[in-house]
């Protein structure tokens, strides 16, 4: 007996090991847009599962985002990380950032676009199961899944981290059906309390089922690592918020697709 279960935990440990988070990047067009995004998945899982999409900060897709999609992976998901401005196109000079992310703060409607085109591979990729399929983006990318939800994107939910929350016209967010998560920083100076208090009314108006967390001592960009390198006032990270964040994110998934 003892021989035939040393035999299950070896094979146990086999097939764990065989498991490997796989990556690969995808090249993907929207208009005459050339766009490269980061597909992650574990191999051990054979089954469809759902989808997860992961929005960049304003510095376009980079390491950090990378990561993000992989722990999502890990998680069981199948997460591709978008990309927003084209192919090599990222930066780590806020006067550049401003500009790129700028042009679609200023265009909801190409921001919603381009959003779709990723959510369209990811849709689509064999292993995803298309009608569970949520969003993750962080900083410029919270701000971008938060206007997936109020253009009626075919997604179960979104989830913003330290996104901005404006938009041109909140009257016009009707029918949200989406699933809103939002978690803010509670010293992020990059967010009025006036901008605050006008999404909430939006959400309400919308009929949306939101949830929004705050997080004490926390400054804008509070999951990036890096934050503290770029030197800019109000940007900070945050351990605490961040390991929060990312359980409020995980529950809110596992809420999403049970």
């Amino acid at each position: 007996m003892r021989y035939l279960i040393a035999f299950v935990i070896t094979m146990l440990f086999c097939t764990v090991a065989q498991a490997e988070i796989r990556t690969t990047t995808v090249e993907y067009k929207h208009g005459s847009a050339v766009l490269e995004g980061y597909l992650a998945y574990d191999d051990g899982i054979k089954d469809k599962r759902p989808g997860v999409l992961v929005v960049h900060e304003w510095w376009g897709l980079t390491q950090i985002t990378k990561k993000h999609a992989e722990d999502l992976a890990r998680l069981g998901y199948v997460a591709f990380a978008v990309d927003m401005y084209g192919k090599g196109i990222a930066t780590a000079d806020p006067k550049k950032a401003a500009e790129l992310s700028g042009a679609f703060r200023n265009d909801r409607k190409l921001m919603f676009s381009r959003a779709m085109a990723g959510l369209d591979v990811l849709s689509s990729h064999p292993l995803v199961i298309p009608d569970k399929i949520a969003a993750t983006g962080y900083c410029f990318g919270g701000t971008t899944v938060i206007e997936l939800a109020r253009g009626h994107a075919p997604v179960a939910g979104v989830v913003s981290f330290h996104g901005s929350l404006d938009t041109p016209d909140p009257a016009a967010t009707k029918d949200v059906k989406a699933k809103v998560l939002v978690l803010h920083g509670a010293y992020d100076p990059f967010a009025s309390w006036d901008q605050i208090k006008i999404f909430m009314d939006e959400m309400r108006r919308s009929g949306a089922d939101w949830q929004m967390f705050f997080y004490g001592g926390a400054m804008h960009s509070f999951t990036n690592p890096d934050a503290d390198s770029y030197g800019i006032k109000g940007i900070a990270y945050n351990e605490k918020a961040d390991k929060r964040s990312w359980q409020a994110m995980k529950s809110f998934l596992d809420e999403l697709f049970k």
